[in-house]
Order: C-alpha cells, then structure tokens, then sequence
C-alpha cells in the first residue's frame, strides 16, 4: 500500500509540485497578512457597539428594536463601502511599485507635480502629509484603546476588578514598548494563527447569537441602514461618530501592502476577516434586542460563561498584536517621512534580516510610550477614548480617498464623468463621518487633530528650513567644477597623501564643505577621492544593479563623483555601495579597508533674514537636535570618520 502511494506520488508531473509549492507559499503570506494588517480592524468588534449604544455619551443612541437594526446595517455598509469598496477594490490599486499607504499616494503625487497641475499636486501633497501626521495621532490612541477593551473584559466576569483595569493596561503597554527593540520577527510567527483562532472564535459567538435571534439578519439589507439614516437623522448623524470605530485599521490595509500583496489582504479580508467581524456585530446586535441592559458588553457577554476567562485572554493578545502592527507602522511612515525629507534623519535599527521594512526607531518608540500611557491614565475607559479616536481614522480615510481619485485621473487617465460619481458618492459618505466626528470636539476628537497639526507643523517646517540651509549650503560650498579646477591648476597648494578619502555630499553641483575645508586649511588631499552623493527616489527600493551612476567628468585627477541612490523605503549603506564599484569607474581599485570618510556638521543658528518666521526658526533648529549621528546612519566605520563643522544661519 505505501509501495503504490510512493509511486503515485512520484508519477504526479513537475507542474504539479509547483503548484502544491506556490498554493503553500500563498497560504502562509495570507496567514502573515492576518498576524499583521488586519490587528486593528479586527479587534474594533470589541467597542465598537458598545460606543455607540454608551448612555454616557453626549448624544446618546437610545437603545429600541428599530435603532438597533439600523445601527448593525450602518455598521455593516460602512464597513463594506470604505473598507471593501474603498480600500480594498479601489485603493489598493494605486501603488508605487508594489507599495501602498498614504506616503505612495505623495511621492506618486510628486513625481506627477512636474508634469501635470503642479498647484493641484502640491496642495494635495500637503493634504497627505496632513494625512500621515493624523496617522501618528492614530499611533497613540490605538494602543491605548485596544488593550483598555480587552482588559475592561474582566469587569464582566468579576466586577471587583474594575480599579485594577488601569494598572494592567499600563503595565502590558510598557512590556509591549520594552520588546520593540527586539524586532517582530521572532514573535510574527506566532501572529497569524493567534489572528486566525480570534476569527474563528469571534464568529462562532455571533452565529451563537444570531441563532437566538436570527431576525437580526435583515439587518443585512440596506433599506435598515436608510431608514435609519433618513428616518432617524439626528440620532443616526450623531451615532456615526461611533460607528467609525468599525474601520479603524482600514489603512493598515493599503499600507502594508507592499509587505504581503494586494492579493493575500484581499483574500484574508474577504474570505475571513470581514465574515467574522460582521457575524461578530450581527451577534451583538441580537444580544442588545434579547435584552436592552447588555449594551455593557455586548461582545463579552455575546461569550458562554465557561469561555469568557479564555476569550480575555485571546482579546488581550489580538489587542497586543493590533497595537504592535500600528507601532510598527508609525516607525515605517517616521522612516519614510525622513527619506523624502519631511523629518530629520533618526536611528533606524533594522530587525530583521530577512524581511524587509521591519524597523525600529528608538525616538518614536519612548515618545509613542509616554503618549500611550499619558491617554490611559487621562482618559481611563475605551468609551472616552472613542471621542478622539474617530477623529484620525475618518481623516486619514476622507484624504486617502481625495489623493486616489487624483491619482486615477492622472495615472490612469480615468474618465471625468466616472472620476464625479465615484468620487462624489465615496467622499460624501466620509465627510459625513468627518462632521460627525467634529460633534464629539470638546470631548476628545480635538486631540487627534492637535496632534496632527502638530506634527504637520514640524514635518512643514523641517522641510521648509531644509531647502533654505541646502540653499545656503550650497553658496558656502561654491561650484565644484571650478573647485577643482583649482587643485588641477595648483591655485590652491596641497600635498598629496597616500590613501582613499570618501566625501558625502548633496550633490555634484558644490563642492563638499569638509573637503574645501580640509584644502583650503589643512593644505591636504588624498591620492584617490571619492566625493559622494545620495539621492532618494521617489520609489520604495531601487534594484542593486541601478544602485550607483558614476557621472565625473575628467579623468586621470584622482577624483571621482559617484551618485548612490536609494528608494524611500531603505536606508543607506555607503560602504556597501562603493564596493559595488569598478576599479574602471574610480581611476583605480578603492583602498576602502582603510579609507577615510569626511562628513560636513551643520550648526544652525537663527539669523535675521526673514527666510521663516521666528517661532519656525526656533522649532526647525530645535527639531534639528533629534537627527542622528550621520556616520551610523550612512553604516560607516566610527574609527575612520573625520566629522568637520560649519555654521549655517536659517
């Protein structure tokens, strides 16, 4: 029998192994997309309803039959028209070279602003970083808000803990922020099947639920989400401000997509994710009709009384997974922002070998901890919490959408008249929830928007204050050619020494401000110079064999310009990249075990020249104070980096 196995086994065709191989290696992309994106969206079934049906709430739901039925349906087509339509069928499709989320929408934006509508392009732009500053807000309240609503689970199996929800918050959130720094590759193995057994359980308590009480699925149908909206305008404008809560995590989506494939999120949404977290509302739904008091916590109580202990402990994890994902994200658009030139350059630790994009930045890290914690402590309840939390999701959502329409315009060539309707019908439903969400101001939706405009303003700023020290630079700097041209000519007196020196510098316009300096004082320079300059792309990684453009003009002078350019998504590694070079393209093999590297210190002063406005001066030579060292950023040796200053007045 085992004789006859083996040989049909050994009798199926190549192709067919291939296929069991690629079927494998999908199915473990999905189950990775599930550890990872879908975190945030699908822990929202915990407070979602239980936010919207709060008696403490300004605007408070009343709990009937009818309000009940429309409020599942709204949920249910709120999460189908933004999540699945908006996202998943139309988002996701703008990508910029297989990476997604709002920091592609805005280098796709830029790479277009020289060919087309320039203004349009740069306000939208602006609209985008707007957008990524919103999701920073979204990176402080999301664990904040997640582990509170898992942990508020005790309160419903035994009361008395209820003082003792804060403390535990607390202290999971500084062990989660304590490990960051070993990177998620060691524990992402265990995320996806955690995910996939919180799907599993959160489904099977709502077909429990629905079976009770299977009326609730006429909540499916559109006619309750309308009637209730149009019928019940006040009570339903004012419910929105909760329902959001139900597709928090939806840009997780678009923005991990370069890490897991359009088409893995898709499946794992379409196919589990979205099945389970609509049975999950269904269920509650049917809970709050059987009796109006469960409105407590309709998802807790929606579990059997022996699985509720086990179901804390899964909704505390699915939580601790939601918020690793929203972390991790916060370093991925921190990294980015800088790469593009909106933030300073940080340290970026790489934790991963094998995977691409995860990163840690250590600044992000304690100052998301310290504003985690300060929400837990001010706000203390998930409930409070949801006033402000709405406010990120619905901007972030209504500015992606605005960047897309633009994009299908200008990459695709879309038609005008379509352009209108789909954008017209997509944007009114956001705004709906934008002005819904703006009622809940004063009690908490002010904070994602001053944090926003907070970070707005620093990222404005530095890249405002950067084209004017880059400018003024340039001018201290003076044209490279004719620097050059002097040491060919001997205007300048030095002494050649053996050895390879390495530049770093903007461009090959200017002459590097260590390398004059070194000439002009030292009366020095090496046999073999390298003056080098780093571009990044407005794309996420450039292929290894487009890394260098070597583009010198004369040979023979022992000077060579070479261009290394990277994609926003990576972070420079100089020496790596000089040993990609040709001995033909440097004059010469490069002596790099023992070359030297010279980096230019800016300080900055504020001067009088009315380049900003002074509290901007102020804020741009403070934020300046963050950026990394600049020889561990570019990977150079510490032992072989000379570092030589110079002041600069903004």
């Amino acid at each position: 029998m085992a004789d006859s196995r083996q040989e049909t086994a050994s009798a199926r065709p190549p192709e067919a192994h291939r296929q069991s191989a690629r079927d494998s290696v999908r199915l473990a992309v999905v189950i990775g997309a599930l550890g990872v994106v879908f975190g945030d969206i699908g822990t929202s079934p915990i407070y979602t309803l239980q936010t919207v049906f709060n008696p403490s709430d300004p605007h408070p739901v009343p709990v009937s039959t009818q309000n009940v039925y429309g409020v599942v349906s709204v949920v249910f087509w709120s999460v189908m028209i933004i999540v699945t339509v908006t996202y998943v069928l139309l988002a996701m499709r703008a990508d910029n070279d297989g990476e997604g989320g709002i920091m592609a929408l805005i280098t796709l934006l830029r790479r277009w602003s020289s060919q087309r509508g320039r203004r349009a392009a740069a306000v939208l732009a602006a609209l985008g970083i707007f957008g990524a500053s919103l999701f920073f807000g979204d990176s402080m309240i999301t664990p904040a808000i997640s582990v509170l609503s898992a942990v508020e689970g005790l309160k419903v199996v035994e009361p008395s803990l209820d003082s003792a929800v804060v403390p535990i918050t607390a202290v999971i959130i500084v062990i989660l922020f304590l490990v960051q720094r070993r990177g998620t590759a060691a524990v992402g193995q265990v995320f996806g099947p955690v995910m996939i057994a919180w799907f599993v359980a959160i489904g099977a308590c709502g077909v429990v639920g629905i079976v009770d009480h299977p009326g609730i699925l006429r909540a499916l149908s559109p006619t309750y989400a309308l009637g209730f909206l149009f019928g019940h305008f006040g009570t339903a404008f004012f419910a929105l401000a909760a329902v959001v809560l139900a597709v928090t995590g939806a840009e997780a989506l678009y923005a991990d997509m370069g890490h897991f494939g359009r088409r893995a999120i898709t499946r794992g949404w379409l196919f589990l994710v979205f099945p389970a977290c609509i049975l999950s509302y269904l269920g509650q739904g049917a809970l709050i009709l059987d009796d109006p008091k469960n409105i407590s916590s309709p998802f807790f109580l929606l579990v059997p009384d022996w699985g509720r202990w086990p179901m804390i402990l899964l909704a505390t994890a699915a939580t601790v997974i939601a918020s690793q994902a929203v972390i991790t994200g916060a370093y991925s658009v921190t990294s980015q922002a800088a790469q593009l030139g909106y933030l300073p350059r940080l340290r970026v630790a790489h934790t991963s070998e094998s995977t691409i994009g995860q990163i840690y930045v250590p600044w992000i890290n304690w100052l998301l901890m310290v504003s985690v914690l300060t929400l837990v402590f001010a706000f203390r309840s998930s409930a409070a919490l949801a006033f402000a939390f709405g406010m990120a999701v619905t901007g972030t959502i209504t500015i992606t959408t605005l960047l897309f329409f633009y994009v299908a315009r200008a990459k695709w060539g879309t038609p005008r008249w379509l352009i209108g309707i789909g954008a017209g019908v997509l944007l009114l439903v956001d705004l709906l929830f934008v002005a819904a969400n703006l009622t809940k101001f004063v009690h908490g939706a002010w904070l994602p928007l001053l944090i926003g405009l907070t970070a707005f303003t620093v990222m404005t700023t530095w890249q405002r204050g950067r084209r004017i020290v880059t400018a003024e630079r340039a001018r201290h700097e003076g044209p490279l050619p004719e620097f050059i041209d002097g040491l060919r000519t001997g205007t300048v007196s030095t002494v050649r020494i053996p050895g390879t020196a390495v530049f770093l510098n903007r461009g090959k316009e200017t002459a590097p401000l260590a390398m004059r300096a070194n000439v002009e004082h030292n009366h020095v320079r090496h046999d073999q110079v390298v003056i080098l300059s780093i571009e990044t792309e407005p794309v996420p990684r450039v292929p290894a064999d487009q890394r260098l453009v070597d583009d010198l003009g004369l040979a023979d002078d022992g000077i060579v310009h070479v261009t290394a350019r990277y994609g926003y998504m990576e972070t420079p590694d100089v020496p790596a990249s000089l040993a990609m070079l040709e001995p033909s393209q440097t004059e010469g093999p490069l002596q790099l075990d023992q070359a030297s590297y010279f980096l230019s210190k800016i300080e900055l002063r504020r001067g009088k020249a009315p380049t900003m406005a002074p509290w901007r001066k102020r804020l741009f030579i403070a934020t300046s104070y963050i950026t990394a060292d600049a020889a561990e950023y570019f990977g150079l040796p510490g032992d072989r980096t000379v570092i030589m200053g110079s002041h600069i007045e903004v």
